[in-house]
């Protein structure tokens, strides 16, 4: 049990702030599934994308692509994002609780053109 808290807890955290940073509520990264509707949305990415991080294995495909944008967003660059997604505990609340301010992805000099 003590585990799953050293877990989770330092997690949420870092997600509770991270929500935050991007103008959303706090309170949405406790409320499951909701959580990653909502991070998927701060990535420039439709909800959905989130709903399809929740399958097994091939949630791994669309969870890098929400965790490279949400990366990005801070500043961060493709390490960052391995570690999001590798050692989550760690890497979300120093993404939360760091200095790094957040820029929305339309912001980031993507190409206009693509969709």
């Amino acid at each position: 049990m003590f585990a799953i808290l050293g877990i989770a807890g330092p997690t949420l955290a870092g997600l509770y702030k991270v929500f935050e940073k991007a103008g959303q509520p706090g309170w949405a990264a406790l409320v499951p599934v909701y959580n990653v509707m909502i991070l998927a949305r701060i990535a420039g990415k439709e909800e959905t994308y989130g709903l399809l991080m929740l399958i097994p294995i091939a949630g791994l495909y669309f969870s890098y692509f929400v965790y490279d944008e949400i990366a990005k967003s801070f500043g961060k660059d493709a390490g960052y994002t391995v570690g999001l997604l590798l050692l989550t505990p760690i890497f979300m609340p120093l993404l939360g609780f760091g200095n790094a301010p957040f820029r929305r992805p339309d912001t980031l000099g993507h190409n206009p053109y693509q969709r």
